[in-house]
C-alpha cells in the first residue's frame, strides 16, 4: 500500500520504503524455527522480534504467502525506479531480495503451510493467488532489467492451474487439504481478489479478478454467510451491506466482524466497478446472476452482455456503488467518533471495538478501499497475458538458488543471534545439546545446555539446530556438543580434548550460523562460521 501511494505521488514515503528494503535484506538471512536461507525455508518465517532477531516461540509457521507479497511490493517499487533512472539500484540492492522470494515460491508453492489467519495448515487460496501474481510479474521485471527467473516461467502456469481447484462451482473454498471442519466461505478469498486486482485485466474467472463472475458470486456467498450470524446485522436485508468477519466458524476473541474484512468487501466492489467501467460493458451470466439479482431485482432473468449505454448497465452499476458504500457506512457506524481509532475487530453484539487496538492492517484496508472508490488503482501486473491454465495440472517445483542480499548497514548490531548447526546421526529418543562457558549455554551444566531441534533432520543429513538468546557482539566463549541417551539421563560428550571456540562477530550482521560436525575436534576446532547478517 505504501509503495502504491508513493507511486501515486506521495514522494515523502521513499525513505520509509528504502528502510523497509534494508530491513528485508537482513530478515531474509535470519535463521529461525522455519529454517534458514540455505534452502530458502527461512523465508517462510512469519514473525521476528522487534530487533530483527528470530522469534522462537510457538506460532503458525511456515506461512508461504509472505515471500510472494514482499516480492510484489518490491517489484512495484522496482518498476518505478527503472522508469525513473534507478535501474542500478534495482539490480544491485533490490533484485537479490526479490530473486530469493521468487525462488522460494517456485520451490515451495505446492507444499502446505499456514493461511493468512495463521490458523489452518493446508493449501490456502490467498497464498496460491498471490504466488501466481508474484511469479508472473517477477518474470516481467527480470526481462526488463536483464535478469533471469527460470522458476517464474516454468511454475506460474502450474500455480494458476492449482488455483482453479479452489472453485467448487458456487464459491471459493478458501482452504483445502485441511479445512478443519469449516464450510470454506472465508474472507481470505475476497482479500485474494483485491490483492490480485489488475486494472487492465478483463473480468477473468481464472485469476478471480474482482469483476469476474466467480469473484462476484463468491463475494455474495461469503458476505451472506454473516448476515444472520451477528446481532449487529439483524434486520439487514439481502443486497444491503453488513458487518463481515473472517469465517463463520471463527471463535477467536468471540468470533466478531473485523474492520479490514468489512472494508475488503467494499474494496472488491469498487475494483470491480473500475474494471466494468473501463471495459464499457456489464456481463451477467448464470454464475454471477444471484449476486446481481440481490442488488437489483429487475435483472431477475437478465443474463447477457450490456453496454454502458444500456439502462441495465446504469441501474446495476449504480446499485453496486451504493452497495459498496454501504460497507464503508458499516465501518463508520462502528468506529469510535473520538479519534477514529480502528481496532482489529468490533463486537458482533453491539459493534464496540474489540481485540488489538490501532491495527495497522485495518488502517491500510481503509486507505486502499478509499483509493479504489476514487479510481486510484495500482499498475497492471500482466494478468491478461497469464490467465490460461494448462490443460493438465502438475505438482512440480524447482529447487531454488538463494544468496544473502547486500545489506545497507547503517547501525552496527549490539547483539547477535547465534544458531548452532551440528550434524550427528542419532536414534529415536536421543537428543543433542550444546553447552558452553556462558550463561546462555548453561555454563557447562548439562542440565542447562541449549537443546537443539531435529525438526530438519533427514536421512543423509542428520542436522540438529538451535538458536541461543542474542549474544553481545564481540563476546568470545568456549563451547562443546553433547547428547543424552534414550533414557534422557545418560550424557555423552563429543570426542576431543579441546573445547570449541567462538567469537560473536561485530558489524551489521544480526544473525550468524555456526556449522559443525559432532565428533573429534583436536584439530581445526573453529568449525564453519557463516554470517547471515
Amino acid at each position: 500500500m505504501l509503495v502504491d501511494t508513493f507511486i501515486a505521488g506521495d514522494t515523502s514515503l521513499q525513505p520509509e520504503i528504502q528502510d523497509y528494503i534494508s530491513a528485508q535484506a537482513i530478515l531474509q538471512t535470519v535463521t529461525g524455527p522455519s529454517g534458514d536461507l540455505t534452502d530458502g525455508s527461512g523465508l517462510g518465517e512469519p514473525k521476528f522480534e522487534a530487533d530483527g532477531t528470530a522469534f522462537t516461540g510457538p506460532w503458525g509457521r511456515p506461512q508461504r504467502d509472505g515471500p510472494a507479497v514482499r516480492a510484489t511490493a518490491l517489484i512495484a517499487y522496482s518498476r518505478w525506479l527503472v522508469a525513473n533512472g534507478g535501474q542500478s539500484n534495482v539490480t544491485s540492492a533490490i533484485w537479490p531480495i526479490i530473486s530469493n522470494d521468487l525462488s522460494y515460491v517456485g520451490q515451495y508453492w505446492n507444499r502446505t503451510g499456514f493461511d493468512l489467519w495463521e490458523e489452518v495448515e493446508g493449501s490456502s487460496f490467498f497464498t496460491t493467488a498471490v504466488q501466481h501474481r508474484a511469479l508472473v510479474e517477477g518474470q516481467a521485471l527480470a526481462d526488463r532489467i536483464g535478469k533471469s527467473c527460470p522458476v517464474c516461467e516454468s511454475q506460474a502456469p502450474q500455480v494458476l492451474c492449482f488455483l482453479q481447484s479452489f472453485w467448487n462451482g458456487k464459491f471459493v473454498v478458501s482452504n483445502i487439504n485441511n479445512q478443519r471442519g469449516r464450510n470454506g466461505r472465508d474472507a481470505n478469498s475476497i482479500l485474494a481478489s483485491i490483492h490480485t486486482f489488475d486494472p487492465d485485466a478483463a473480468c477473468d474467472d481464472s485469476t478471480f479478478q474482482p469483476c469476474s463472475s466467480r469473484a462476484l458470486a463468491n463475494h455474495k456467498e461469503v458476505t451472506d454467510s454473516f448476515r444472520s450470524l451477528y446481532a449487529v446485522n439483524s434486520g439487514v436485508p439481502e443486497g444491503a451491506a453488513i458487518a463481515v468477519g473472517r469465517y463463520t466458524e471463527d471463535v477467536y476473541m468471540g468470533g466478531n466482524p473485523w474492520y479490514l474484512t468489512t472494508l475488503a468487501a467494499a474494496e472488491q466492489l469498487y475494483a470491480a466497478l473500475y474494471q466494468i467501467n473501463r471495459q464499457g460493458k456489464l456481463v451477467i451470466d448464470g454464475t454471477s446472476l444471484p449476486f446481481f439479482q440481490a442488488l437489483d431485482p429487475t435483472v431477475s432473468s437478465s443474463v447477457g452482455t450490456y453496454p454502458s449505454s444500456s439502462p441495465v448497465y446504469t441501474a446495476v452499476t449504480s446499485a453496486m456503488k451504493t452497495y459498496a458504500d454501504g460497507y464503508l457506512r458499516v465501518v463508520q457506524k462502528y468506529t469510535p467518533p473520538a479519534g477514529g481509532s480502528l481496532s482489529e475487530q468490533y463486537s458482533r453484539a453491539d459493534g464496540s471495538p474489540r481485540s488489538a487496538t490501532d491495527l495497522t492492517w485495518s488502517y491500510a484496508a481503509f486507505l486502499t478501499a478509499i483509493a479504489r472508490r476514487a479510481s486510484v488503482v495500482p499498475a497492471s501486473w500482466g494478468a491478461s497475458a497469464a490467465n490460461v491454465p494448462p490443460a493438465v495440472c502438475a505438482g512440480t517445483s524447482v529447487p531454488g538458488t538463494y544468496v544473502p542480499p547486500p545489506v545497507d548497514c547503517r547501525v552496527n548490531a549490539s547483539v547477535v543471534a547465534v544458531t548452532f548447526n551440528v550434524r550427528e546421526p542419532t536414534v529415536y529418543g536421543e537428543t543433542v545439546y550444546v553447552a558452553g562457558e556462558i550463561e546462555e549455554l548453561g555454563e557447562w551444566d548439562t542440565g542447562k545446555g541449549l537443546r537443539l531441534s531435529a525438526g530438519r533432520y533427514r536421512v543423509g543429513d542428520p542436522l540438529w539446530s538451535g538458536t541461543a538468546r542474542p549474544l553481545p557482539a564481540g563476546e568470545a566463549f568456549a563451547y562443546k556438543y553433547y547428547k543424552t541417551g534414550t533414557d534422557g539421563v545418560t550424557v555423552t560428550w563429543e570426542g576431543g580434548d579441546k573445547n570449541r571456540a567462538f567469537t560473536v562477530p561485530k558489524g551489521c550482521q544480526r544473525n550468524v550460523v555456526q556449522s559443525d560436525v559432532f565428533g573429534d575436534h583436536d584439530e581445526g576446532w573453529e568449525g564453519n562460521v557463516r554470517t547471515v547478517r
